[in-house]
C-alpha cells in the first residue's frame, strides 16, 4: 500500500519537475491577477508539506533546510525576491530525491512514532502511512493549481 502511494507521489513529482524544466523562468515566478501565488511556490510548497506531514509528525529530522521550509510552508506567500530564483535548483534536486528517501526510510522501519494531526480539510492523520496517502491528495490540489496557473498565463 505505501509503495503504491509513493509511486503516485513520484508521478506527481515527475510532472512538477517537467513544469520547472519546460516553463520559462519568468512565468514560473509570475503571480497572475486573482491568484496569491505562482507556479514555483506551489511546487516548492509540496516539498515542504510532505516533509512536515511525514517526517516532522513522525519525530524525524526533515531533509530540507529550515529557511526553505519557512518560505514555502502553509500560510506563506511568494516573496518576489532573488532568493526564490535561487531556490529553483534546490527544488529540482529534491523533487524525486525526497520520495526516494522516504521510501528507503519507510522500508528501513524509521517511522515508529507519530503525533496525530488534523489537517485544514478536517482529516485526522494518525500514522506515517496515513500522512503518505493524504500527501497525494494535497499534491493533487497543488497540481490543479499549477495547471490553472499555466492556463491563465497562456502556457500550453
Amino acid at each position: 500500500m505505501v509503495a503504491q502511494q509513493l509511486q503516485i507521489t513520484r508521478q506527481h513529482r515527475k510532472l512538477f519537475l517537467q513544469f520547472l524544466e519546460q516553463i520559462p523562468e519568468s512565468k514560473l515566478f509570475e503571480v497572475p491577477q486573482g491568484f496569491n501565488n505562482h507556479i514555483f511556490w506551489n511546487i516548492a510548497h509540496v516539498l515542504v508539506t510532505q516533509q512536515l506531514l511525514v517526517y516532522k509528525l513522525s519525530g524525524l529530522p526533515m531533509y530540507l533546510v529550515e529557511q526553505f521550509i519557512s518560505r514555502y510552508s502553509k500560510g506563506s506567500f511568494p516573496a518576489g525576491d532573488a532568493q526564490e530564483k535561487n531556490d529553483l535548483a534546490y527544488t529540482k534536486q529534491h523533487l524525486i530525491e525526497l520520495i526516494d528517501r522516504c521510501e528507503n526510510d519507510y522500508n528501513a522501519g524509521l517511522f515508529t512514532q507519530f503525533t496525530p494531526y488534523t489537517t485544514s480539510t478536517k482529516v485526522t492523520l494518525n500514522s506515517a502511512e496515513e500522512s503518505i496517502g493524504f500527501n497525494n491528495f494535497h499534491e493533487g490540489i497543488h497540481l490543479g493549481s499549477v495547471l490553472a496557473l499555466r492556463r491563465v498565463l497562456g502556457i500550453a
